[in-house]
């Protein structure tokens, strides 16, 4: 057993502390609490510890609402209280930035509930999995989740819910209110293919399977969006739809460019304003969500990689429109590809909007953009995740 004094919280929630000299990451613990902890991961440049006892707890420090806290992987703040939690956040966010020598500017603050507002769920055989192993977790109900979810999770056994994994979507904002995709090996029967939206697939995109067991369509602001509940939609629809408001109430012109589209989760918004909207996503399932969901509007979509499109597209759009006026850019995990970044930095659109899912990746591309003439003029953080560390994030950039 050790005793010591935890420091500040880093990236992905743990809190630093030192023991003769060596870094430790201490999960579920505070800036400032006296803990006794014991080792248990030991690495060549860090150890992580458990908590034995709280020897001198945060005055910040609260009872988490949830009775599965700490055993399953989701929440890893909810000892915290939430006003605190939000300025640990602010915190990670703006040292993400200096560490790559960016001005910060004043971090914004974008929310919705801190509770019940999660609408999309994996599930593992039926359950959560649990933090740092494949432990399964069976819950009857989550403090983070929708009423539609948690109203499934109450009613059904471990018996009852299907063996693999499977994906649900539950929201007062979804028609059906709650969607759950069934692994294909555990179906009574095969479900009918491409019956609801195939007059919407174009020839180009023809081939691909669309599921009307696993569509969802949600209400975003004054737009019905349809996606797959297997694909990626956001979890947090309160925050989504103030983000959109803020990526594109002041952008206008004639062209604009969706990069990492998705099912034109923008784009709906983009095509509002400007006179064509340009999308590009590697997934090529999720673009023919889009282009259901663009049905009317003048855009074109490109179903191929941000890289692959630069390569091979980029240069013939351009010639005809000159520039795009704005960009809406949100990248997966990993950041922009190199190709993408480099297109901005040579094409230099002059608006950009970058929304980021990792502050690191981000802070390295916004960082390329600045070295490149752009200007960091605003900086929100997203609270799409509350009672955890996830850090999402909004950025103007212009040059």
């Amino acid at each position: 057993m050790e005793t010591i004094i935890t420091e500040k919280m880093v990236f992905g929630g743990d809190c630093l502390a030192k023991i003769e000299g060596k870094n430790v990451f201490v999960p579920f613990a505070l800036p400032g609490e006296k803990l006794e902890v014991e080792i248990v991961e030991s690495k060549k440049d860090y150890d992580i510890a458990k908590i034995v006892n709280i020897i001198e707890p945060s005055q910040k420090r609260i009872k988490p609402v949830c009775e599965y806290y700490t055993k399953c992987g989701g929440c890893n703040l909810m000892h915290i209280d939430y006003d605190y939690q939000v300025e640990l956040r602010k915190q990670i966010l703006a040292d993400c930035f200096k560490r790559n020598k960016i001005e910060v500017p004043e971090i914004d603050f974008i929310a919705g509930d801190s509770l019940n507002y999660r609408a999309r769920f994996q599930l593992h055989d039926g359950c959560l999995e649990a933090k740092r192993s494949n432990e399964k977790i069976f819950i009857k109900n989550c403090a983070v989740a929708e009423e539609a979810i948690n109203e499934y999770l109450g009613k059904t056994n471990p018996d009852q819910r299907p063996r693999g994994r499977c994906h649900l979507f539950g929201s007062s904002h979804a028609t059906p209110d709650f969607t759950i995709a069934i692994p294909p090996e555990k179906q009574k029967a095969p479900e009918p293919k491409n019956k609801k939206i195939k007059h919407y697939i174009r020839p180009k995109y023809q081939g691909i399977n669309i599921d009307p067991s696993t569509c969802v369509s949600v209400k975003i602001l004054d737009k019905q969006i349809m996606f797959d509940v297997q694909g990626f939609f956001q979890s947090n629809l309160q925050v989504l739809e103030k983000a959109i408001q803020l990526a594109v109430e002041d952008l206008s012109g004639k062209n604009a460019l969706d990069m990492y589209s998705g099912c034109g989760t923008f784009s709906v918004f983009l095509a509002d304003k400007f006179e064509k909207v340009t999308l590009v996503e590697h997934n090529r399932a999720a673009i023919v969500f889009a282009e259901q969901n663009l049905t009317g509007k003048n855009h074109d979509s490109y179903g191929i990689s941000g890289a692959k499109w630069v390569k091979d597209n980029s240069a013939s759009i351009l010639s005809k429109i000159g520039n795009f006026d704005a960009v809406v850019i949100d990248p997966p995990r990993s950041g922009m590809e190199k190709e993408v970044l480099n297109f901005l930095c040579t094409v230099k659109p002059p608006v950009l909007r970058v929304i980021s899912c990792d502050p690191v990746t981000n802070a390295r591309d916004i960082r390329c953009l600045i070295d490149a003439g752009y200007k960091l003029k605003k900086l929100y953080l997203l609270d799409f995740y509350p009672q955890t560390s996830h850090i999402e994030s909004l950025c103007f950039l212009e040059i």
